[in-house]
């Protein structure tokens, strides 16, 4: 593959959907075309499958769950991720398999290696070159969510105990594979941690 898939990855509020805009604003700036998307939801099918596993009203298994996203992955990958790849072009992802393994293996208490094992056989593999962890404490992305004033989703309404979880798992992830992560302080503003991030993609594009 020629292109750089770079995926954006923390807790509910951290920044992630703000720091994703500016980074395709700066490389576009240098003369990339950027593919900018997200899981659950970056098609048609995902779409559909984000609304049963962030709004459906009732229970989801976690298996059950786990097994949805893994279906809107494969489908992202093969229609939208790898051809944009195979084109030269620059993914910039909200969110990938290591969510899966944050949140359903941690915060759903799965088996962590199953969970990522489903993921890279939904995948067919395919890993992100660069992976951008923006990690903040719970308690202070739950202000911003309450800031904004809007329903929480079925993983935003979690207790506590689960988004700290899911936290630790996140940075777990990045310790094991510092070659792929960097871990950025979200409780920055929006400028200095920008600045981190071309920082860090820069170097891969070189």
């Amino acid at each position: 593959m020629t292109g750089l898939f770079i995926t954006f990855e923390g807790g509910d509020g951290v920044g992630k959907t703000t720091q994703a805009a500016l980074l395709q604003e700066w490389l576009e700036q240098q003369g990339r075309t950027v593919v900018r998307t997200r899981e659950p939801g970056g098609t048609e099918v995902g779409v559909l499958i984000r609304d049963i596993v962030l709004h459906h009203r009732g229970e989801v298994a976690p298996r059950a769950e786990a097994l949805l996203y893994a279906a809107d992955r494969a489908h992202h990958v093969a229609s939208v991720v790898r051809p944009a790849l195979e084109r030269g072009e620059v993914v910039i992802q909200d969110r990938y398999f290591d969510s899966s393994v944050a949140y359903q293996g941690a915060g759903r208490v799965l088996d962590a290696d199953e969970v990522r094992g489903l993921s890279l056989w939904a995948t067919g593999g395919l890993l992100p070159d660069a992976t951008i962890l923006l990690d903040l404490d719970h308690a202070a992305a739950r202000a911003r969510l309450d800031a904004d004033d809007k329903p929480f989703d079925r993983l935003e309404a979690e207790e506590g105990a689960f988004h700290d979880r899911v936290r630790e798992a996140f940075l777990a992830l990045a310790a094991a594979e510092p070659e792929r992560f960097v871990v950025v302080d979200a409780a920055r503003d929006a400028g200095s941690i920008a600045a981190v991030i071309r920082e860090f993609v820069a170097a891969r594009l070189r």
